[in-house]
């Protein structure tokens, strides 16, 4: 019977954080990127071209609807093939994580900016605001305010589910764990440690929601 040593742990603790790095990196400017695009989704959504409603609804529903395995994997093998590019593990993971981002906020700004009354844009409107200035000053912000809860609780989601990119060889903390495991012979200690970092950096986060969310329903009532 094996015997348990998590100090080994210890051993590769600079790897490790390495790997965390390059997570950490991936969520936060996939989440960045993805959330701005879900808001410019989200306003398009609300086109009078209905054509164009119906193609972005179809978008969302079908990066809600799939797994976001597939959606790495499709982008990976798949894209290449098709669009006759050569991309790197890299770019295609940050590509996936984006159009997914993207889609899981749209919803959520198209709900904040559905909440916003309609004197706002009726202010806007006698103020003789350009369309840009109307977004801009406007609409954003309060679409933001109202977003934030729900946009960090998909910031979690997206760094557990980074985890994934680790099937493409992308070094993050997931990949670099299993290869430890691996090469030691010792999966149970590295992948609970794995295990024990994801939990360290998301269950903060998640507190950190339902802190923000309270604090902006007392101070806005929202």
């Amino acid at each position: 019977m094996m015997t348990l040593d998590f100090t080994q742990v210890f051993s590769y603790w600079q790897v490790l954080l390495q790997g965390l790095g390059i997570t950490l990196a991936f969520t936060l400017s996939c989440a960045l990127l993805g959330s701005l695009a879900g808001f410019v989704i989200s306003l398009l959504r609300l086109s009078p071209l209905a054509p164009l409603r119906w193609l972005l609804t179809l978008y969302v529903e079908f990066f809600r609807g799939t797994p976001l395995l597939i959606q790495l994997f499709w982008v990976f093998f798949c894209f290449p093939v098709v669009f006759q590019l050569n991309i790197s593990p890299w770019v295609c993971v940050t590509l996936s994580l984006v159009m997914y981002m993207a889609a899981m906020t749209s919803e959520t700004f198209r709900g904040s900016l559905k909440s916003i009354a309609g004197e706002q844009h009726d202010a806007c409107v006698a103020l003789s605001l350009t369309p840009a200035a109307r977004v801009l000053y406007v609409i954003f912000p309060q679409a933001l305010l109202r977003a934030i809860p729900t946009l960090l609780s998909n910031v979690v989601s997206l760094f557990k589910e980074s985890a994934l990119i680790s099937s493409v060889g992308v070094a993050d903390l997931m990949f670099v764990g299993q290869n430890i495991s691996n090469s030691t012979a010792r999966p149970v200690e590295f992948l609970t440690a794995v295990a024990v970092i994801y939990f360290v950096v998301a269950f903060p986060l998640t507190r950190l929601v339902g802190v923000v969310e309270s604090r902006l329903l007392r101070r806005y009532a929202l």
